[in-house]
């Protein structure tokens, strides 16, 4: 069998003594040497536990530069990578737990005691610090990559259904390196380059395209825990490259130190998770001298679109689509429907994931007949063939870059005492991008406040997912087959 092991493909491309991860006081924390020793290391230990290739790792842990060794050592065992956001609550866990039966957890040392309460399975810790039981009793740093097929499942991401019932995207080996390849060379990435860290490295924007080109080009990356804007700022001149979403950017603008001296020796700067004002995109130009690149993916795709490194990129668009994808725009029957009609965005390409985890059901109801991704969201091509994101058939609500199902968060209000029912959806925010926000129907003569709701959500959702608004409505607007319109609620609280 070939080997298509996504870190057979980055190995070739990096030098052992070259610098892999900077502080950002600008210290060379690791070298491209150390990555290998310490994934091989990790690699031959989960080995040595039982772990076989197929099984599925769970990981909920701060961003740390030994995180990223235990990702790549899963992917050089054959082992299925599985992240899980830190905001994510016990039960939202659980079922995690239940659903991918993992055969290792790594987790954050305070959560230890709770891992081995709900897991069957062996717990290892990590903290903010790169410490805990993962870095002990690490042997051999010599590995031999396991040989993977180029359909085998790499990464397990899980995405919010419209049901409420998270789903897990199957990525593969050759995914990674579709996207990897076509991504590296659209935006001309070269050793030369310095990315400027500042993603979450549970998610595909931070660990897949953030991480991903600098190892395939063996390029250093200066290694932020979290997002600080004033720290972005001063960091500028040591990079080339940095990614964000666009309330990054929003951020970044309200401070008076982002100017054309901080970003002298910047190459490039991308942004993606959800759509990018066009007001944001021309005062950035403006305050900068850059033109932000923004680009269009998905957790199930990665990366589909891009507006070029060379060439014309327009504001409100997310570019044409990506060597090696092919998208189509197609009405309710499926027909494609022609330039600067809106319709229904499907996609196709080596990037589209290898289906839901154990929903093969799911998995085929979101492919067409000609084997086209239904990605549920709405948009519409230009005559040059860029595409612009204009709405979500779907509903989903992207906040801060985050992906929230309106059902999820509507069945946590529902259940609260008086309620009849409820709505979610996005509102525009300058900061945020949307924010999640709810129409409630109350129960005739029940007494509940806005601040009720909200500290329920709290109680039972990550932080992202809880509505920061919430009004209470008579009714619902419906159309004539009894469908929510949150259309109507959107146009009503936007202007509130």
């Amino acid at each position: 069998m070939s080997q298509h092991n996504f870190y057979s493909l980055i190995s070739t491309r990096f030098s052992g003594g070259t610098p892999f991860i900077r502080t950002p006081d600008q210290t060379d924390l690791y070298s491209y040497l150390d990555l290998e020793q310490r994934s091989a290391a990790y690699a031959a230990r989960f080995s040595a536990m039982g772990l076989k290739p197929g099984d599925r790792v769970i990981v909920q842990v701060d961003k740390t530069p030994e995180c990223l060794f235990v990702y790549f050592a899963c992917l050089r065992a054959g082992l299925i990578y599985l992240p899980l956001n830190t905001a994510y609550l016990q039960h939202e866990v659980a079922y995690f737990i239940g659903d991918a039966e993992p055969s290792l957890i790594v987790c954050d040392p305070a959560k230890d005691a709770l891992y081995r309460d709900m897991a069957p399975c062996p717990v290892l810790t990590l903290d903010a610090n790169g410490e805990g039981t993962v870095t002990e009793d690490t042997g051999s740093a010599e590995f031999e990559t396991h040989v993977s097929a180029e359909r085998d499942t790499a990464v397990i991401l899980y995405t919010s259904g419209t049901t409420g019932r998270p789903k897990g995207a199957m990525i593969t080996h050759g995914n990674l390196a579709a996207n990897g390849n076509a991504l590296y060379r659209a935006w001309g990435w070269t050793p030369g380059d310095v990315m400027l860290h500042a993603l979450p490295i549970f998610h595909i924007h931070g660990l897949f395209v953030g991480t991903h080109l600098a190892v395939m080009t063996g390029s250093p990356i200066i290694f932020m825990p979290r997002f600080e804007p004033d720290e972005v700022i001063r960091l500028l001149p040591s990079a080339t490259v940095y990614m964000g979403v666009p309330t990054n950017y929003t951020r970044l603008l309200a401070r008076p130190g982002l100017n054309r001296d901080a970003c002298r020796n910047m190459r490039l700067f991308t942004s993606g998770s959800a759509p990018l004002l066009v007001s944001t995109f021309e005062e950035f130009r403006e305050r900068t001298g850059h033109t932000i690149v923004e680009r269009y993916g998905m957790t199930e795709t990665g990366m589909n679109a891009s507006n070029p490194l060379d060439g014309e990129r327009k504001p409100g668009t997310v570019g044409p689509p990506l060597p090696g994808v092919t998208a189509k725009v197609v009405d309710d029957a499926g027909n494609e429907v022609p330039s600067g009609v809106t319709g229904d965005l499907r996609i196709k390409g080596d990037n589209v994931f290898n289906g839901y985890w154990r929903m093969p059901e799911k998995t085929a109801e979101e492919f067409d007949p000609e084997g086209y991704f239904k990605t549920g969201d709405q948009a519409s091509c230009d005559e040059d063939g860029y595409i612009s994101i204009v709405g979500r058939s779907k509903d989903m609500i992207i906040t801060g870059g985050l992906n929230v199902y309106p059902k999820e968060v509507e069945l946590v209000i529902d259940q609260v005492g008086g309620v009849l029912e409820s709505a979610v959806f996005g509102i525009p925010d300058a900061d945020f991008g949307e924010a999640v926000t709810a129409a409630v129907v109350a129960d005739v003569g029940a007494t509940i406040a806005e601040q009720d709701i909200i500290d329920v959500l709290k109680e039972n959702l990550a932080n992202f997912k809880v509505a920061k608004r919430v009004y209470f409505v008579e009714e619902l607007p419906r159309n004539t087959m009894g469908k929510v319109q949150k259309n109507i609620l959107r146009d009503r609280f936007s202007r509130q």
